[in-house]
Parts: C-alpha cells; sequence; structure tokens
C-alpha cells in the first residue's frame, strides 16, 4: 500500500509541475480535460483518482501516461 501512495504523490507532483509550467490554473486545466476542478484538484493532492481521470489529465498537459503491471507489486499485496 504505502508504495502506491507513493506513486500517486509522484503523478501529483509530475501534474502541478506541468500545469503550472503551461501557466494554467486548476479551473483552466479541468476545462482542456473536460473535467471538473475538484477533480484536478484530487490528482494534485495525490488522491486515488480513476485512470480515465489521469489521462484526461495528462492529454491535456500533453503528458503521456503509462500503466504498468509491475509484478513486484502484486507480490507485496
Amino acid at each position: 500500500m504505502p508504495e502506491s501512495s507513493a506513486s500517486m504523490h509522484e503523478i501529483a507532483g509530475r501534474v502541478r509541475t506541468a500545469r503550472l509550467a503551461a501557466g494554467l490554473t486548476q479551473h483552466e486545466l479541468a476545462e482542456r480535460a473536460g473535467l471538473s476542478r475538484p477533480s484536478v484538484a484530487r490528482v494534485e493532492a495525490g488522491e486515488d483518482v480513476s485512470t480515465a481521470t489521469l489521462a484526461k489529465v495528462a492529454d491535456a498537459l500533453g503528458l503521456v501516461l503509462r500503466v504498468t503491471n509491475d509484478v513486484r507489486d502484486q507480490e507485496g499485496s
């Protein structure tokens, strides 16, 4: 479980950095992604969100979202 939280926090930091580098507010990013501002805030807070939400945010920022199935994570569960 801690690895999952660390991964979400890493993603959150990357999304926030990319948003700020693009000069966007959370509201502007939400509009580009077709999401609500609270959804973008949840992503940036590192909360659990759907892969679809992450994909929309990544696409709106021009980022690549890569989902992997790491066997090491499954063994730790």
